[in-house]
């Protein structure tokens, strides 16, 4: 929770009312997000209906299916958001969390089958089914395995972090 003078401050500045807290659209930033008016251009034209207004910005909703970088929401915002008008990736990877079937003996590969960077790969394992591996320099984070993973096994990393796991 804000303290009173940083709460007194946002008042005064308009700061803090576009903080999203999930993942922004491609091409917007945590520094241009401020830039935001909140008008809902950007959720109103994604075709694939999984950009919603959070806090006042947008942020993306990876439960209700993919991105697949169309640009439709940058080219539909009327401010300087989207610093890149047609990004092609995200700042973030998938990760594969520990609760994954495939790591815990049951043979599940439904995010592999859905990936359509082939950044996710399954590798044979002595005594189990195969085990999933993530190619995070392939990975455009696009949310596809997000949606279609049973057990909701799999998580978001920044770039820079490790995004393998085996």
């Amino acid at each position: 929770m804000l303290d009173s003078v940083e709460t007194r401050r946002s008042l005064l500045f308009g700061l803090g009312r576009a903080r999203p807290s999930g993942p922004l659209p491609p091409g917007a930033t945590r520094e241009s997000i401020g830039l935001c008016s909140g008008c809902g251009e950007c959720a109103a034209g994604c075709p694939q209906r999984i950009i919603r207004m959070d806090n006042g910005a947008p942020t993306v909703d990876f439960s209700l299916g993919e991105c697949n970088f169309c640009g439709e929401c940058g080219a539909r915002c009327p401010e300087a958001v989207f610093v890149t008008a047609h990004a092609m990736r995200f700042d973030h990877v998938a990760r594969i969390e520990d609760h994954c079937l495939a790591l815990n003996s049951v043979d599940c590969q439904s995010c592999r089958d859905v990936c359509p960077e082939m950044a996710i790969r399954f590798v044979p394992a002595r005594g189990k089914p195969f085990q999933p591996t993530l190619d995070a320099a392939r990975c455009s984070g696009c949310g596809a395995c997000l949606s279609v993973c049973p057990v909701q096994a799999i998580g978001l990393s920044h770039q820079q972090a490790e995004a393998q796991h085996g």
